[in-house]
């Protein structure tokens, strides 16, 4: 189980990941390279729509977030 804040910690995490791999795909030159970071970048903002909904339904029922990982 996650509460808010650990959701909104995670959430905050998986953004500065992003916001690496996309300073890294900036300056690639290498198509495997380009294709790895996108692959990583889509599996982030899957993660990041995941928490965002959790925290939507939580606000919604006026309970704390729950995490399925």
């Amino acid at each position: 189980m996650m509460d808010r804040h650990d959701t909104l910690l995670w959430m905050k995490d998986v953004i500065e990941h992003m916001a690496r791999c996309q300073e890294q795909l900036q300056w690639s030159s290498d198509g495997a390279t380009q294709s790895f970071l996108a692959e990583k970048l889509l599996g982030d903002l899957s993660e990041c729509q995941r928490l965002c909904e959790q925290l939507r339904a939580g606000a919604r029922s006026g309970r704390p977030c729950l995490a399925s990982a």
